[in-house]
């Protein structure tokens, strides 16, 4: 008995000394990352700050919302209505986009549903590939790809899209993955068909979780098109990068707290989703 407690002990503060290491380590790639990158660096800091309170409260305060409509400079209040539209419907069609191509990946790269382990290693390393080519450079190749229209923003809605399908068709195919097997088995004892197993001992586990993703991935995707709108593809992001161009502070101060307003209300609006569909 003494010898099984000692040996329980040994072995705690074995788990112990290991999980410290890790820990230790962790902390030690941590801040050597930040040192290497200068984080720790005060003096940048310091001849940094009068530049960034100068753009901010100087250059930047008021917030600029009119905007010249013509060469007698005539002000119109809230010009870019219809940019903000731009970008709202890219960031949905991306989304939608990715929903309707991650769907049947998801299944094809879970374990439990794939038909074969080829199968299964393609269907990942699609998902790989498409997740590890950032949205930015598929914005360039699509634009490059398609041209420019009206409206502008097929290729955003395209990057958007396909870059999304990576990380939405690995969520759904863990979620799949996760799913209990015990309404399976259920469904399969009765004659279900594979098809029959899917729609009634899975599905029904996995689509609040899927639907937590397409959310969450709507409003990242909408950020996300503030980005694509910088590379030409329309929306509020090309404003942005013509602000930006012209050191128009004030008009980027307007425009940075209508992209802030339209985030929240995007935030709330899946929010409240996620609450219908719960």
């Amino acid at each position: 008995m003494e010898r099984t407690l000692n040996g329980v002990l040994v072995e705690r503060r074995r788990d112990l000394w290991k999980r410290t290491a890790g820990f230790g380590l962790a902390v030690v790639v941590i801040l050597g990352t930040l040192a290497y990158a200068g984080f720790f660096d005060i003096a940048r800091y310091v001849n940094g700050a009068p530049a960034i309170f100068r753009i901010i409260v100087t250059e930047g305060f008021p917030p600029d919302f009119r905007i010249d409509a013509s060469a007698e400079t005539l002000k119109r209040a809230v010009p870019w209505a219809l940019p903000l539209w731009d970008t709202l419907l890219m960031s949905i069609g991306g989304t939608a986009l990715a929903v309707i191509m991650a769907f049947g990946l998801g299944f094809l790269a879970a374990k439990n549903t794939t038909p074969h382990p080829a199968v299964y290693a393609a269907s990942r390393g699609i998902l790989n590939f498409l997740r590890a080519i950032p949205e930015l450079v598929m914005g360039i190749v699509f634009l490059v790809a398609v041209g420019v229209a009206l409206p502008p923003i097929l290729p955003g809605v395209l990057a958007l899209g396909f870059h999304s399908v990576g990380m939405v068709g690995k969520f759904f195919a863990e979620s799949i993955e996760h799913a209990d097997p015990a309404p399976v088995e259920a469904v399969r004892a009765c004659g279900g068909s594979p098809l029959q197993v899917i729609w009634h001992g899975i599905l029904p586990q996995v689509v609040p979780r899927m639907a937590d993703t397409v959310f969450y991935r709507w409003e990242y995707n909408f950020r996300a098109s503030l980005v694509m709108g910088m590379v030409g593809c329309g929306g509020i992001g090309l404003e942005i990068q013509a602000a930006l161009a012209l050191m128009e502070y004030r008009q980027l101060s307007a425009l940075l707290i209508l992209v802030l307003v339209c985030v929240c209300l995007v935030d709330a609006t899946g929010a409240w989703l996620r609450k219908k569909l719960a």
